[in-house]
Parts: C-alpha cells; sequence; structure tokens
C-alpha cells in the first residue's frame, strides 16, 4: 500500500541521535556532613552504597522504575539489591522526553527513550568510581574492575564498594562519552530482577496521592455540570455550609468547589448544593444519535490517509465484494485510583503532589492559573494507581481546577479528590468511531480492493497539540488502519471528522483499540471467503520488509499447533496479529460458547519488543493488557441518554473483566538485539479480533458492534 508517515509515527520513532547528556550540580551535604555522589541528573550515589536513579517517567504500575533503573544498573555494574528509585522532578531541561519534546509518559514511550541516556548515565557513573579508585590506589584505571556494586584490583588485592569511592568520585570529570555494553555483556538486561517498589507496595510505605496530608489542608470536592457543555446558571450554597466540616463555597471555571476539613465532609456539602445549571451550548445528543450519524459519514468519508492502486476499479471488476460496517462506544480508563492532587501555595512559590503523566505542561498550567513563573510550581511526581492514558489530558483540565480551587481561596494547602462518579462521568474517553469497510475477492479468492474508512471525534483538535494534524488527519484517528503489513492492492484509507461536546482522549493503545479489530476480523473474513487458512492467508500476504510481523505470526502458531479453526470439544481458535508503538505482537485464542457469549480459556502470544529488558515485566504488562482490552471487547461502554447525560457512574453500571473470566495467558518473547521499544499498550489491540474471529469460526457471525455483551 502507498505509505503516509504520520506526524505521529515520526513524533515516536525512536533515534539514538536524540539523547541529550544531561548533568546536575553536586548535591547538597546532608546533615551528617557526608555528600552524595551526583555524575548526573539520573543516578545518586550514597555514602551508605545506595544507589539512587531519577525516573523521568511515572510510574504507574507499568514498570518503569525497574525497567529504566534496570539499564542505569547494567551499565553501573552494581548489585541489584542497592538500587533504588525515585521520580525525578519536572525540568524539561534535564529531563526531556526526547521523543515527544516535553517531560512526559505515554505512547509506550518510557523504555525507548530511556534506552541511550538511562545506559549512558550509568556508564558515566561508572568510568568516575573506577577514575576515582585508580587516581586513590594509584594503579592504572584499565586494571581495575566492577562486578556486583564492587570496584577491585585484583593485582593489588584492593576492593571498594560504591559509596567507599562516592566522595572521590565526586571530584571527577565526567566522560564526554562513555563507554556502553554490547549485549553480550549484559548481565541484568534480559534478567527477571524483582520490581524495585514491590516491597514498599507490599507493606504499604508506597506513598500514593490519597496518602498525601499538609498541615491546614482543606479537602476539596467540586459539582460538574451533568452535561458536557453546560455552566453554572446560579447556585444556593446554604445547604453545603449547614454540612459539619464544610468552611466555604466557590465558583470556579469547572462548577462549584466546597472546602472542608475532610474529604467526606466535602462529598456531603457538594450533595447538599442548589445549582441551576445553564444547558444553552451543552450536549444533548445520545450515543445512540451519535452513533448513527458517525455511521453515515463513515459511508462516504472522503478525507484520504493511504492510498495504492485503483480501488473504484478494483471494486467494480471484482468477483465478490464484501461489506461491513464496525461500531465502538466512548470507553473510561476507569482506572482503579480516581484522579486526585494536592496543592499549597504562598509567597510566590506552589507545591503539588499528583500522579502527573506530563510535568512539563501541567507544571506551566498550574502556573498560568496561580499567575507564577513554571519554575515556581514544584511538581512531586506520585506513584499512581493506573492511568491508561486518563492523566495525560492536552489541556491538564484536572491540575488546572486544582489550582483554580486553590486560587479561589487563597495561600493555603488543598487536595482535590474525584470520587469514581466523577471520573466515570468526567468524559476524556476513548473516541466513539464507526469503520465502514469494503473488500473485493477475486475468482481464485484472492483479494484485490480493500476498503477502509473511518468516522471518529481527533482527540487532538483544539488542543496545544493541534499542530500534529497534518492535511486534516489526525494520525491518533487512523493508527493501524495505514501501514499495515500485508500487500493489499487498490486499498484506500479514509476518514471523516466528527465533532461532539464530549471532550475525548487516547486510551490504552489509542486508534490501534479500534482499528485492530476492524482490520483483522475484516481480512479474517475476506481469508475464509477466499477459501484461506487464517494464519497462512496472513503469511501470504504479508510484504517481504514485514519480517517482524511474520516471525511473531510464526511463532504464536508455533506454540498453539494451530491446526485450524476447529480445536475441537466446542472450542474455536481465532488469531490476529497487529503492530503498534513499534512492537509486533501476534494472537490465538481458544473460544467456546457460554450461553450465547465468549468464553476466552487460553490466549498464546508473541511479542516482539526488540532488546527484553525484564521478561517478566513484559510478560506481566502483555497479560495486563491483554485483560484491558479483552474487558473492553466484552463489556465496557459509556452510553450519552437522550438530553446527553452520561448513564454510567460507576463499576455496577460500568461492567469490566472479572478476575474468574481472565484466561490462561502463555506469552512468548522474540530474541532481539533491536532496540526495545515499549510494551504498556501493544498487547491491547490484538485480543480482541482474535477472540471475534474465533467467534465466527464458533457462530458464523463477527460481532460488528462492541462490546459483545450487552450489560
Amino acid at each position: 500500500m502507498g505509505k503516509l508517515t504520520p506526524t505521529r509515527r515520526a513524533f515516536l520513532a525512536g533515534t539514538a541521535g536524540l539523547v541529550i547528556a544531561a548533568t546536575l550540580p553536586r548535591g547538597a551535604r546532608a546533615s551528617d556532613g557526608t555528600q552524595p555522589f551526583v555524575p548526573n541528573a539520573f543516578v545518586r550515589i550514597a555514602p551508605d552504597n545506595t544507589v539512587t536513579v531519577l525516573v523521568k517517567h511515572i510510574e504507574f504500575g507499568q514498570g518503569t522504575w525497574t525497567g529504566l533503573t534496570t539499564m542505569v544498573a547494567e551499565e553501573l555494574d552494581a548489585d541489584w539489591s542497592q538500587m533504588r528509585a525515585e521520580h525525578a522532578p519536572a525540568n524539561v531541561e534535564l529531563y526531556v522526553n526526547a521523543l515527544f519534546g516535553i517531560q512526559g509518559t505515554g505512547g509506550s514511550t518510557a523504555t525507548p527513550s530511556s534506552w541511550m541516556p538511562m545506559r549512558q548515565a550509568g556508564a558515566a557513573a561508572r568510568a568516575m568510581l573506577v577514575e576515582a579508585a585508580a587516581n586513590e590506589w594509584g594503579v592504572p584505571a584499565a586494571e581495575i574492575t566492577v562486578s556486583t556494586g564492587v570496584i577491585s584490583h585484583q593485582a593489588s588485592g584492593q576492593t571498594a564498594t560504591f559509596g567507599d569511592m562516592a566522595e572521590a568520585a565526586a571530584n571527577v570529570s565526567a566522560p564526554a562519552e562513555p563507554t556502553l555494553k554490547t549485549p553480550d555483556q549484559f548481565t541484568l538486561i534480559g534478567k527477571d530482577v524483582s520490581r524495585i517498589e514491590a516491597a514498599q507496595k507490599s507493606n504499604g510505605t508506597a506513598q500514593f496521592t490519597i496518602d498525601v496530608f499538609r498541615d491546614g489542608m482543606l479537602s476539596v470536592a467540586v459539582a460538574h455540570p451533568p452535561k458536557f457543555g453546560a455552566t453554572v446558571a446560579s447556585f444556593d450554597a446554604s445547604g453545603a455550609l449547614d454540612v459539619p466540616g464544610v468552611e466555604r463555597v466557590e465558583q470556579i471555571p469547572s462548577g462549584i468547589a466546597v472546602y472542608a476539613q475532610d474529604t467526606w465532609a466535602a462529598f456531603q456539602g457538594r450533595d447538599a448544593l442548589d445549582i441551576t445549571w445553564d444547558e444553552a451550548n451543552a450536549e444533548t445528543r445520545s450515543s445512540d444519535q451519535m452513533m448513527t450519524a458517525w455511521a453515515e459519514a463513515a459511508r462516504t468519508a472522503d478525507l484520504v490517509a493511504e492510498e495504492s492502486g485503483d480501488l473504484d476499479a478494483a471494486l467494480s471488476d471484482a468477483a465478490e465484494v464484501i461489506e461491513a460496517e464496525y461500531r465502538f462506544p466512548f470507553l473510561a480508563h476507569a482506572s482503579m485510583e480516581p484522579l486526585d492532587g494536592v496543592l499549597e501555595f504562598g509567597d510566590g512559590q506552589a507545591q503539588v503532589w499528583t500522579g502527573s503523566q506530563i510535568p512539563t505542561t501541567d507544571q506551566a498550567a498550574i502556573a498560568s492559573v496561580l499567575g507564577l513563573q513554571p519554575p515556581s510550581v514544584t511538581i512531586n511526581t506520585m506513584l499512581t494507581g493506573g492511568s491508561f492514558g486518563r492523566r495525560a489530558t492536552p489541556d491538564n483540565h484536572f491540575v488546572a481546577e486544582l489550582a483554580q480551587a486553590a486560587r479561589a481561596a487563597g495561600p493555603g494547602a488543598y487536595k482535590l479528590q474525584w470520587s469514581r462518579e466523577d471520573d466515570m462521568r468526567g468524559g476524556y474517553y476513548r473516541p466513539l468511531t464507526v469503520h465502514y469497510m469494503q473488500g473485493g475477492l477475486d475468482s481464485d479468492g484472492n483479494i484485490v480492493g480493500w476498503r477502509n474508512n473511518v468516522a471518529t471525534q481527533s482527540i487532538l483538535a483544539g488542543s496545544p497539540f493541534e499542530g500534529m494534524i497534518q492535511n486534516g488527519i489526525d494520525a491518533t484517528s487512523i493508527e493501524g488502519s495505514t501501514r499495515m503489513p500485508y500487500d493489499l492492492p487498490n486499498a484506500r484509507v479514509a476518514m471523516a471528522n466528527m465533532s461532539s461536546g464530549v471532550p475525548v482522549l487516547w486510551w490504552r493503545s489509542v486508534g490501534h483499540t479500534h482499528t485492530a479489530y476492524a482490520t483483522e476480523t475484516f481480512l479474517d473474513e475476506l481469508l475464509e471467503r477466499g477459501g484461506k487458512d487464517r494464519v497462512q492467508g496472513r503469511l501470504d500476504l504479508i510484504r517481504s520488509d514485514a519480517g517482524r510481523d511474520r516471525a511473531v505470526l510464526e511463532r504464536v502458531a508455533e506454540m498453539a499447533n494451530w491446526q485450524g479453526v476447529d480445536a475441537g470439544n466446542g472450542i474455536a481458535r481465532g488469531v490476529a496479529l497487529h503492530e503498534s508503538f513499534n512492537t509486533y505482537v501476534a494472537m490465538i485464542a481458544d473460544v467456546s460458547d457460554d450461553g450465547g457469549q465468549p468464553r476466552v480459556h487460553r490466549v498464546w502470544v508473541a511479542v516482539d519488543c526488540g532488546i527484553a529488558i525484564n521478561p517478566r515485566i513484559i510478560e506481566t504488562q502483555v497479560a495486563g493488557a491483554l485483560g484491558y482490552g479483552l474487558s473492553a471487547a466484552m463489556f465496557e461502554e459509556v452510553t450519552l441518554l437522550d438530553g446527553g447525560e452520561v448513564d454510567q457512574s460507576n463499576y455496577d453500571l460500568y461492567r469490566i473483566l472479572r478476575h474468574s473470566e481472565m484466561p490462561q495467558v502463555e506469552v512468548s518473547i522474540i530474541e532481539s538485539t533491536m532496540d526495545p521499544t515499549g510494551i504498556g499498550e501493544p498487547g491491547t489491540p490484538p485480543i480482541a479480533p482474535a477472540v471475534g474471529n474465533a467467534w465466527r469460526a464458533l457462530t458464523g457471525e463477527t460481532p460488528k458492534r462492541l462490546p459483545f455483551v450487552a450489560v
């Protein structure tokens, strides 16, 4: 197929040439007069021999702290037991995500964007420790070895720990280009080292935002409009002020803020407010009405994203033309930890504690609201209970609301806590989307034409990232529909930009969440109609330059001992292949009919994410992403009722996958010497089409409207 290279693809494409060698001033002396060795912005080595890595990406369960710390420990030749991790402060010059141009986490970029900087940081620290030891012992640096945190000179029998040499190393110049290991020299990378924050989370010492309390702090709850786009017309605060513990009520741009001595009182006070809402500019359509409009637009989408050959002629001449329409609902992120934050300000300074996914823009947004310069706002990034994209909002609406609540009340400390209902009804959903597909087959069952029209709402339009839209096309809307690994002649991918008052946002794997399902189930149906085996048919279509796609598909077929879609005993098999974020994943799912709905028993997964930093974390991330995608495919949906109000408010109406419904998962990681790529999201897209294809093998029908089960 002809190729359009989306801005986002270039934006996320890793390149070692973007590595920035950042250094920090020497650390301040501790109260006992000691001084940590701070060779660069990422590493601190204390006299007690602990090594702390400042991680520039948020840890919200995906294993970033462990993975990035492993990179440093590998080049440092440290012992894993001496390693520690902390979130880096907000400082875009020191902690830029070179793939974004700002400090932030997303798009499965934490590992690829850190691969060189973190290794260089560890290698530089090691070189400085070695030189310090050489100077102190009066021996050539080339004769010194480092292993599991011990610096040694074999000939003289002298040894030292990192802590022993920390003070001397602080006076050594950092090498401009430290020597890095080759993959055959790795001792930690590729090994299942334990998660570095596991003990904290297990013994209760891990600190999340909800654990943060400041002297004199007030808790804040905000009453938001019941419909997107509505605003406050008038309100009566007397009922709220009568609630014990409530101290004040203020109107802010996003609604009415209630301030209380604790969160429960704030919630109770909010419930006692009497508010009249102005709905003149509110979104009042139901999601069903939007779906109908989106479906009509998909039929005639003409904003071409990718094109090859003469599709109209190919379909006209085809022996058979098959069409399909796929409908995808709004989806909430449904993270276990709802949005929350603490802000303390006064005397021209502000300090914030929150799960900051994009510290650069969070810092700027808070500073703007409070009338400060960004450097005057200190961001303390906390361990966070999930995000899946929810905390990476282009408009920084949550931290802006926190700052607005603080500004309205004046200098002091404030904790803003959203409830589950606030979060579920608060928008920023995965966009509602419709795909219209056509496929042409010749008399031999070969695919001769392929149409994929996508109608959806742009995530980037109207945001600070709108500049990423090229020729009217938001690459996040169609990613996965373009740049497919298959040789599909006479193909066209087009889109229709839709709009609504519902704020939308990236959701785990972004556009791939719907494009993988539409493309892989439709392709599967065409292969079946053409009399092709589902695995071999794909292999026959894979381009010669798509070797990594081929490898994962061949591996997963071998793992599952693929013999076709019928696995016997009432179980059918479905297969799917999809690349996202430069990581290649193939899945085969065993599915049975459980009273009219799919029951997924087992899933085999082959994944190629380059060098595997920590195989165990890769396996758990793949399983978690798979479960997340399966939950959405099976049950999840946000619906707007007639008039525009959101129906779902908590997990009782927003059904998610139960533990007993999670299939057995077997993961095989392709051995590779390629630079590592992301793994937080790529396990999500293929599971829904693998299950959908198995369900068609069982019943003859592919679910065309997700979720599979009407809750």
